[in-house]
């Protein structure tokens, strides 16, 4: 489904990010252009929340490894951007994140429901390839226990607050208005873990860096975790009849 501003949508995702300044500055656009029935708004509000959450910790120097965090910030923005680029350019973005944006106009989709689509394509389709990137960029590899590892894990409390917070605001349906007293957006919200959700993002990140010596046998594994992202997504986004 289409908005009147896609075409805004995609120059302000023309441009890859260099920094996690340039990534804060494009979500913020997005932010700007997205209307509140555009189901990728609630999305993109929440990560555009993350992300300055964790810029200002870098900027304090909270981590180990305060580069190579930043460099996986950039790379992991980037592939939700190229995402963008994809759909809005015509061309076929991964099923994942079709699940969300072929539903964005959909009414009785609640904003949290969207809100975590974003968020399962993102983490458990984007993240294993933004770490792998992010290692290869700087000479590291994606190994459990490592000075890497340690800062990946560190912001969980910083991501899972935030989670929680949009899991308040955001529980009513895309226009605005209450949902139902019971549905199954309650026990859908309840069992997303954003800490699970992420360490399963690093076994698979380890999983397809051991696989880069066979590229057609890691480009199939990537394919098999788009189309069980893509399942999960589209079961996150099942409507809510209204009564």
């Amino acid at each position: 489904m289409t908005f009147n501003y896609d075409s805004d949508l995609l120059a302000a995702v023309s441009a890859a990010p260099t920094s996690i300044g340039d990534v804060i500055r494009t979500m913020e656009a997005i932010d700007r252009l997205c209307s509140a029935v555009d189901g990728l708004k609630w999305f993109n509000a929440l990560y555009l929340d993350v992300t300055r959450a964790v810029a200002q910790r870098t900027a304090s120097q909270g981590f180990r490894d305060t580069a190579w965090l930043l460099r996986l910030d950039v790379c992991f923005a980037e592939l939700y951007f190229g995402a963008l680029r994809m759909a809005l350019g015509g061309g076929r973005a991964a099923g994942c994140w079709r699940a969300l944006l072929d539903r964005r106009k959909n009414a009785a989709i609640a904003r949290i429901q969207f809100a975590l689509a974003g968020v399962n394509a993102h983490i458990n389709h984007d993240l294993p390839v933004a770490i792998g990137q992010a290692c290869e960029g700087s000479g590291t590899s994606p190994l459990h226990g490592s000075t890497q590892y340690q800062d990946y894990t560190s912001v969980n409390s910083t991501l899972d607050s935030l989670v929680d917070s949009a899991k308040q605001q955001l529980m009513v349906r895309l226009p605005g208005d209450a949902l139902p007293p019971v549905s199954h957006v309650e026990d859908a919200v309840a069992s997303f873990s954003v800490c699970a959700a992420r360490e399963a993002a690093w076994n698979n990140a380890e999983m397809l860096w051991a696989l880069r010596p066979v590229p057609p046998v890691r480009d199939r594994a990537l394919e098999t975790l788009d189309g069980m992202t893509a399942f999960a997504g589209k079961a996150l986004l099942a409507p809510v009849p209204i009564q």
